[in-house]
């Protein structure tokens, strides 16, 4: 089972996102964030967040590139407290039991995302407002092509 976490090649996240995820969280999409905005609410860092940002599960932090890894059964699990605790504190969810089955669809369908990938590629995420709601798509790049031998931060969630 493959996952994402968060990498970066230099400062820039630091500066456009108004919280930067951490190198090596685990990330997920986090289109769930945007989905009652409206063009009003795209303006300077909260734009840049919603145009290209995946969601860290540590930090709730932005991250423009995320590296395809492994990921084991027993981390899922604490991802998926994590984030339905996030929806409990920042949406209004009655409690983490209740947000879990949410929280690990969430999970799931980044799951599906990364499997049929290497590890080590990159993926970008870009977010448009549509009538029909928030329309996401997805870039990779190759790890060959990446040369993310150099970059790429592989650990727990403890470090």
């Amino acid at each position: 089972m493959k996952l994402a976490r968060a990498i970066h090649f230099d400062e820039s996240d630091m500066n456009v996102f108004a919280s930067p995820a951490r190198t090596g969280e685990w990330c997920i999409s986090g289109g769930f964030e945007f989905s009652n905005w409206t063009e009003a609410d795209l303006a300077g860092k909260a734009r840049q967040a919603f145009a290209n940002g995946w969601f860290g599960l540590e930090t709730g932090g932005r991250v423009t590139f995320v590296a395809v890894t492994q990921l084991e059964e027993t981390e899922r699990e604490t991802l998926t407290s994590l984030l339905a605790q996030h929806f409990v504190t920042y949406y209004g969810a009655p409690s983490v039991e209740a947000a879990k089955p949410v929280a690990a669809e969430e999970i799931a369908q980044m799951i599906e995302l990364c499997e049929d990938h290497d590890a080590n590629t990159l993926l970008t995420v870009a977010r448009e407002l549509t009538e029909a709601g928030v329309r996401e798509s997805y870039r990779t790049i190759a790890p060959q092509d990446a040369g993310l031998d150099q970059f790429a931060i592989h650990g727990d969630m403890d470090h």
